[in-house]
């Protein structure tokens, strides 16, 4: 029996409106739109979740075609609830950055992670009860239908396309780096009891290797996308995963992820991001708009 008082579950739908910036610049595709869900679970034995994540939708369309939607999600990690202001000084740091930057999509996602990491290894010198704290961010940019990740440790995207579910990020693992040397079958590394082991992480160190990468794979309709932690995968096989995607609606599709994992044992917080295009006519914000400052 699960202790309700001992869990929380949030269920965010977010619509994030940067109104203080505008451009001129045409938008190409505007008979669509993105709408996303999120999902934040402590899960079955932990007190607290450190982890977030952060949709942002912007209002002026020129920005929207220029700097496109952004969603990201943070696993952070660290004693005395560090992993907590670890995981939400990556969000709310990237988020910024990346707005207010001019340069290209990818040198402001690599710009962005950049000074969420330098910002989270400060914070972590300056307190002696968060020396250590870190976080694994990963980070997607949806520009029209074209997409860009950054990602740093082994939180996950995928996309679903046509019912097949594809891997699009690669996990900063001792594990996954042992799949790559072919010392381990990926059979064998998803039962591996190393399988946790980051080789990467935001914060840790001054300096951290960022995976900037302009994606191969579009955005189409009927595609949908998820970021998440690995309080998810843990739990279920990639099939399992895109069957659950396969819901019609996004928010039940969202819910029953994390509640499918929550079944499989929780051990670890639970997030998922879930974002799909659909058509400016059946797109509607259940939430008022809010700012960025």
């Amino acid at each position: 029996m699960i202790n309700v008082l001992s869990r929380t579950l949030t269920s965010m739908f977010w619509k994030k409106w940067l109104s203080d910036k505008s451009t001129d610049a045409p938008v190409s595709d505007s008979h669509s739109d993105l709408r996303a869900v999120v999902v934040s679970d402590v899960g079955c034995v932990r007190t607290n979740n450190e982890d977030a994540a952060r949709f942002i939708r912007p209002a002026d369309l020129g920005i929207r075609a220029n700097k496109g939607f952004l969603a990201i999600v943070a696993d952070g990690m660290g004693g005395h609830a560090a992993g907590e202001i670890a995981s939400q000084l990556a969000v709310e740091t990237i988020a910024k950055t990346y707005y207010s930057r001019e340069e290209s999509v990818e040198e402001s996602l690599f710009l962005a992670f950049t000074k969420a990491n330098r910002s989270i290894w400060q914070a972590a010198s300056r307190n002696s009860q968060q020396r250590g704290m870190g976080t694994t961010c990963t980070a997607l940019v949806v520009c029209d239908q074209h997409l860009y990740m950054a990602h740093v440790g082994d939180s996950r995207l995928y996309i679903l396309k046509n019912g097949q579910i594809i891997q699009l990020s690669t996990d900063h693992t001792y594990v996954q780096m042992l799949v790559s040397q072919g010392v381990i079958t990926p059979l064998e590394a998803e039962k591996h009891p190393e399988r946790n082991v980051l080789t990467r992480a935001m914060g840790t160190h001054n300096k951290v290797e960022i995976d900037v990468e302009t994606l191969t794979y579009k955005l189409e309709n009927d595609d949908r996308v998820l970021l998440c932690t690995d309080g998810l995968y843990d739990y279920l096989s990639n099939d399992e995963i895109a069957q659950l995607m396969l819901i019609p609606a996004l928010n039940e599709s969202a819910q029953q992820l994390v509640e499918s994992a929550k079944q499989r044992g929780g051990h670890d917080n639970i997030t998922v991001l879930l974002l799909e295009r659909v058509s400016n006519a059946v797109f509607q914000s259940p939430r008022p708009t809010e700012e960025i400052k």
